[in-house]
């Protein structure tokens, strides 16, 4: 396990050398009237890969073990960086200072807050948890002191928050890693203890939020290039809190499994008029030195906001199944099982459709941030 768990920071320290690059450099690239298509499209292949992971996974997962959801990724990685190497354009480069003193402190105060965050429930959120999350947040009131005295170049320009599409799409952002994050853990749960579907059937029922994802994302692209970015936002984000309403609804053990399909369809609907448009709305009035800087923030917040979710929903779900277990029932043992007996799936159940409610909960909160996005002026032209 603790393999696992330092490899998985070396995956860390890879994405964020990677993730952030492909918004900076579709900012970069595409004037601002043209970056709704293409962040459209870059959308739309997420969608994709939303359909290709979970299946992938769980064909893995069921016939040639666990393991192998590593090893298919080495062919996977070989092709995308012939790719990256041969495809993304050379854009030039500017003079930049690198401020180690910013990176320390920010790395410092996220890895307090963080891991009091993670790990506070395993360790029953002792005295010395709530120390840590303190002093993280004490660092970072640091960093952020510090951001505003450097004269140079800050790690964080804390100008790009003057931008109020910036600093709401930002927030939505991290609204949106909460929901994804905290929605997936109830949900599998349920499929796969409950009602005792395999990996690989669990995530068939996935199939109608990455189809729809993938055709819609594009479209909803080009047509943010001559909206107002709340025509997408508000309809996409409150399709996305409906599909969490419905799924907690649904999740019992009357339930035909074929109906959970219509919340995924509805997921899938929203992502489209979400990731895409949060994208462009927050990158399209960043000057172009500070693409990078921009996209770095955006999908740091989004990662927050992640971590923020997964330790919020596994407090939610070990609540509701204190409250729904009869007594004597261990909620770890339970959670830790393999198939349910008959007379703990219901009460699982339940449990796990309260825990949904939570990420319904959150994203409202975000249709409210995008209501007051404001339209760019004359896109095309900028």
């Amino acid at each position: 396990l603790g393999a696992l768990i330092a490899f998985r920071a070396v995956q860390g320290l890879g994405a964020s050398m990677m993730t952030p690059q492909t918004m900076a450099v579709i900012t970069r690239t595409f004037p601002a009237g043209q970056r709704g298509a293409a962040m459209g499209l870059w959308g739309g292949t997420s969608g994709v890969a939303m359909l290709v992971g979970p299946l992938a996974g769980g064909f893995l997962v069921d016939g040639l073990g666990w393991e192998w959801i590593f090893f298919i990724n080495i062919p996977v990685g070989m092709v995308g960086f012939v790719l990256a190497w041969m495809l993304v354009p050379d854009l030039g480069r500017q003079p930049h200072r690198f401020d180690v003193v910013g990176v320390v402190l920010s790395a410092a105060a996220l890895f307090l807050i963080v891991f009091g965050l993670q790990e506070g429930e395993a360790y029953d959120w002792a005295p010395w948890v709530w120390g840590m999350i303190g002093a993280g947040v004490v660092v970072l009131g640091l960093f952020l002191w510090q951001q505003k005295l450097t004269r140079g170049e800050p790690l964080v320009p804390l100008g790009l928050f003057g931008d109020r599409n910036f600093a709401l799409a930002s927030t939505g952002v991290a609204i949106v890693g909460f929901t994804v994050t905290s929605m997936s853990l109830p949900l599998m749960f349920f499929i796969q203890l409950a009602r005792g579907l395999s990996p690989t059937q669990a995530a068939l029922l996935l199939v109608p939020t990455a189809v729809f994802a993938g055709v819609l994302s594009p479209f909803a692209g080009r047509l943010l290039d001559r909206v107002d970015p709340r025509v997408l936002l508000v309809p996409g984000l409150l399709t996305v809190t409906g599909a969490l309403v419905v799924y907690a609804a649904l999740m019992n053990m009357d339930t035909p499994v074929w109906a959970f399909l219509i919340p995924a369809a509805m997921m899938g609907i929203g992502n489209a008029g979400m990731w895409g448009p949060l994208a462009t709305t927050a990158t399209r009035d960043l000057p172009r030195r500070q693409a990078g800087a921009g996209a770095g923030i955006y999908n740091t917040t989004r990662t927050v906001g992640s971590v923020l979710g997964s330790s919020s929903i596994a407090a939610m779900m070990q609540l509701s199944l204190e409250a729904q277990l009869p007594a004597g029932s261990a909620a770890g043992d339970v959670a830790a099982a393999t198939e349910l007996p008959a007379d703990l799936a219901d009460p699982f159940a339940t449990a796990m459709a309260q825990s949904m409610l939570l990420p319904a909960a959150v994203m409202a909160l975000g249709v409210v941030a995008v209501c007051f996005l404001r339209r760019p002026d004359h896109p095309r032209t900028r």
